[in-house]
């Protein structure tokens, strides 16, 4: 298998199970500036739409989304427990949860990636990602050691990226100390290490876009 990736982005938490499962599988870097592969390869002949992750099949399919491929390998290893079993009501509120971390939290901070926010558009934009992010705060107070309580899932592997945007974009975690605590439990994680020095983050952090 072939992971198309940008350090720090969302494809990491592609990485991160893949690594979490000890999968064997070949890291691509995609330039976005000349759309080409670290490997020379025209990114947009994998991804029409030209942005990671992709993950490609030994038999040359290529997945696309990052929720729809972790949930792919997850279900592909069951004993894993990365995700709760197809066709049951864990797996419908497991999926609710992914379908928000994926429409909701990632998005809310897509703007300060892609526009140049200032003033009552920024203050607009913060609101929404202050609001998404009380939400994660309030699921982690609980005492819980990740989203869906003792075990470790793909979204936690998720919510793990995003949340270390925060930093990146000068936000910090002081607001959150439930999210700040989670993150450090989940970076002791030999995966997360594993994934992060893969994409020469270790020492940097998990900060991406």
């Amino acid at each position: 298998m072939r992971l198309y990736y940008k350090a720090g982005a969302c494809s990491q938490a592609v990485n991160i199970v893949l690594q979490e499962l000890g999968v064997r599988c070949d890291l691509d870097a995609v330039d976005r500036a000349t759309g080409m592969t670290e490997s020379g390869v025209d990114f947009r002949t994998k991804s029409p739409h030209g942005y990671v992750p992709a993950l490609e099949l030994d038999d040359g399919t290529v997945l696309l989304e990052g929720v729809a491929i972790n949930q792919y390998l997850a279900d592909r290893n069951p004993a894993s427990g990365l995700a709760p079993r197809p066709a049951t009501l864990e797996r419908a509120e497991f999926n609710a949860l992914l379908n928000w971390l994926a429409s909701e939290l990632h998005k809310s901070f897509s703007p300060f990636f892609k526009l140049k926010l200032e003033g009552s558009n920024r203050a607009a934009a913060l609101d929404v990602l202050s609001s998404r992010m009380d939400r994660l705060e309030r699921r982690l107070s609980d005492g819980r050691a990740y989203l869906t309580g003792h075990a470790f899932t793909i979204a936690d592997a998720y919510a793990f990226v995003i949340t270390g945007w925060a930093e990146r974009l000068g936000f910090g975690l002081a607001r959150w100390p439930h999210v700040a605590a989670y993150r450090e439990r989940v970076a002791q994680r030999d995966s997360v290490r594993a994934a992060l020095r893969a994409e020469g983050l270790l020492e940097q952090g998990a900060a991406g876009a």
